[in-house]
C-alpha cells in the first residue's frame, strides 16, 4: 500500500516540526521576517535566533559591533547546535548565505530532520570563485586586519551584492532597514578553507546518514553565484544522502525578500516537510 507524502499545510499542528531559520552575513534575523510570518500562519513554530552578539534591533547591532567582531564559523555553528539540541525533536533547518553554510555543518553533526541551504557560502572543497563573488568578498578580504573586526557594506556594495535586480534607489530603503556590519573572520575562514588543514568549513563527504538537504541557487546572485551553489551540491550529492538542487534564474542574493519570495518560501517548506526524517 502506498501513502501520499505529507502536505506542509495539511499536517496537524501537533505533528508539525519546528523550523529554525539562520540568517547570513551583513544581516540579522529581521531578514527572515516574511518567511517567519508566513510559516507561522501555516501553524509552524519558527525560531530565528541571531548569531551570538547580534541580538537586538538593527540599530542596536550597528552600535555594539564589539560584541561580535571576532566571531567565527565554529562559534556560530556551536551557538545553533546548542539551540537545536534543546528542542524536543529535530527541526527543519533553513539557512541563507553563511547561514546556508552553517546549516550544512549542523547536518554534518547529525542535527535536523531536513534542511534548505539558500545561496550558501562556500564549504571546503568548492574551488570556483566567480568574479562577482570575489568582488563582494573583497570588501573584507582586502585588509587582513578585518579578520578581527567588523566591516560594513556601503549602500552601493549592498546593492551590488544583495539587491542588484532592483535600482540603487529601490535598494537604499532595504539597506537602511536590514544591513549591519558583519564580522570579517567568517569570510577569511571560507576563503582560505582549501588551504587550511582541518578547515572549519569542512563537511564529511561520506556522511550518508545526514538529513535530506535542498540547495537553492539564484541566477542573478552576485554574492554566491549559482555556479558556487552547484559546486556545493555536487559535493553533498556524493555523500549518498538525499540531496537536491532547485535553481531560480532571475533571483538575487536577497531572494528572501525579492518579489515572489512567497513562492520560494513555500517550495522550501513543502520540500523540507515532504522529506523530513521522522
Amino acid at each position: 500500500m502506498t501513502t501520499n507524502p505529507p502536505d506542509a499545510d495539511a499536517t496537524p499542528a501537533a505533528q508539525k516540526p519546528t523550523i529554525v531559520l539562520i540568517h547570513g552575513l551583513w544581516l540579522t534575523p529581521l531578514s527572515w521576517e516574511g518567511w517567519q510570518q508566513r510559516f507561522e500562519s501555516k501553524g509552524y513554530t519558527v525560531l530565528a535566533p541571531a548569531w551570538p552578539g547580534l541580538e537586538g534591533t538593527v540599530e542596536e547591532v550597528r552600535l555594539n559591533t564589539f560584541r561580535y567582531e571576532r566571531l567565527g564559523v565554529k562559534e556560530i555553528t556551536d551557538h545553533y547546535d546548542r539551540i537545536i539540541r534543546g528542542l524536543d525533536a529535530p527541526p527543519i533547518i533553513m539557512g541563507h548565505s553563511f547561514g546556508g553554510l552553517i546549516t550544512q555543518l549542523l547536518l554534518d553533526r547529525g542535527l535536523g530532520a531536513s534542511a534548505v541551504a539558500i545561496s550558501p557560502a562556500q564549504i571546503h572543497g568548492v574551488y570556483v570563485l566567480p568574479v562577482a563573488q570575489a568582488k563582494v568578498a573583497s570588501v573584507a578580504l582586502k585588509n587582513p586586519a578585518n579578520r578581527h573586526r567588523t566591516v560594513m557594506l556601503t549602500p552601493e556594495e549592498f546593492h551590488y551584492g544583495f539587491t542588484n535586480t532592483r535600482t540603487l534607489e529601490e535598494s537604499r530603503p532595504i539597506y537602511d532597514r536590514l544591513a549591519v556590519p558583519g564580522p570579517g573572520r567568517p569570510l577569511f575562514e571560507a576563503a582560505l578553507a582549501n588551504f587550511t588543514p582541518h578547515a572549519v568549513t569542512r563537511v564529511n563527504r561520506h556522511n550518508s546518514s545526514r538529513a535530506p538537504l535542498l540547495f537553492l541557487a539564484n541566477g542573478k546572485d552576485h554574492t554566491v553565484p549559482a555556479v558556487s551553489t552547484r559546486a556545493a551540491y555536487k559535493i553533498q550529492k556524493k555523500t549518498g544522502a538525499l540531496t537536491e538542487l532547485k535553481e531560480y534564474p532571475d533571483r538575487s542574493h536577497s531572494t528572501f525578500s525579492q518579489d515572489g519570495w512567497e513562492e520560494v518560501a513555500d517550495y522550501s517548506l513543502d520540500w523540507a516537510v515532504r522529506n523530513a526524517r521522522t
